[in-house]
């Protein structure tokens, strides 16, 4: 959905938990911040608890309007949250029938960026629980898509993000966004190349880590100047990607990566790395597909 004025909107999936509000509450606040309206999602996909009793189950019909009826509820309640935290935001809202991930994946077609949140799930969960849906939505959407932990964590003050470069398509995009996310939060700016030393075979390491030094250098080359106002800081580091980033998101506003990287493989719908780190990360993690593949 495109507002009236032409702005794509932040879109958030929301949780039927009122204790879960930590998406919703990002989401408003990233709208705020960005100028753009909120679409607030809700997929109904299960029945609602009050049918696994021992009461006669009732029609379709029966169940599937008080399925609506609960979902409403829902998005009530999620609406009403954002506009009392930000009242200047214009929220719209969706109840769609269907597996969340599938819902938001469609709505990203016409959004700036998604919004879920995460309780930590398992690599099976992830993969093939029917609660899943970081993962999915990252490897579709065309968006960046943000998942946030639930409960949110300590971030370290002075602010800080970190962006994970290797000089691929994918992570000149993340480089860009994390500048410019940096950029709205007056926050400084980490940007980690991780080098894994290859396990089997020959290498001119010197050599090895002199090329990443300078892709590294190449990657945030120009952006510096765009945005001055960016405290920027450099590092290579030697260690597995996943374990480096995750470590390096303990305290920080958050975590941006590429959806895919130079060690991806052709046909993959998400690199290793990212879903990596968002099993592991502990700040929020923003995936960036390349610049190709995002909504404008």
């Amino acid at each position: 959905m495109t507002s009236s004025q032409g702005r794509r909107p932040i879109v958030v999936g929301v949780d039927p938990d009122p204790s879960r509000r930590s998406a919703l509450a990002w989401a408003a606040d990233e709208a705020a911040r960005r100028g753009l309206p909120l679409r607030v999602v809700h997929a109904e996909s299960v029945p609602t608890g009050g049918y696994w009793s021992s009461e006669l189950r009732p029609s379709w019909e029966q169940w599937n309007r008080a399925l609506h009826e609960a979902g409403e509820r829902v998005l009530r309640d999620a609406v009403s949250f954002a506009e009392e935290r930000q009242p200047r935001v214009e929220v719209s809202w969706l109840l769609a029938e269907g597996h969340p991930a599938w819902v938001l994946r469609e709505e990203t077609r016409n959004a700036a960026m998604a919004v879920v949140g995460s309780w930590h799930l398992s690599s099976a969960q992830e993969l093939f629980g029917s609660a899943a849906v970081g993962l999915p939505l990252t490897a579709h959407a065309p968006c960046p898509v943000v998942v946030l932990r639930e409960p949110e964590h300590v971030v370290r003050q002075p602010p800080y993000l970190v962006v994970g470069v290797d000089g691929s398509p994918d992570s000149a995009a993340a480089v860009d966004f994390a500048f410019e996310e940096a950029s709205l939060r007056g926050a400084a700016l980490r940007a980690l190349y991780v080098w894994h030393p290859p396990l089997l075979g020959s290498l001119d390491e010197d050599a090895a880590e002199q090329e990443a030094r300078r892709l590294l250098s190449e990657s945030v080359a120009g952006r510096t100047a765009a945005h001055p106002e960016v405290e920027l800081r450099r590092e290579f580091v030697r260690g597995h990607p996943v374990q480096v980033l995750a470590e390096a998101s303990e305290q920080a506003m958050g975590l941006v990566v590429g959806t895919r990287g130079r060690g991806g493989f052709t046909g993959m719908l998400l690199g290793s790395v990212s879903q990596g780190v968002l099993h592991h990360a502990r700040c929020p993690v923003f995936t960036v597909p390349a610049a190709g593949g995002r909504a404008a």
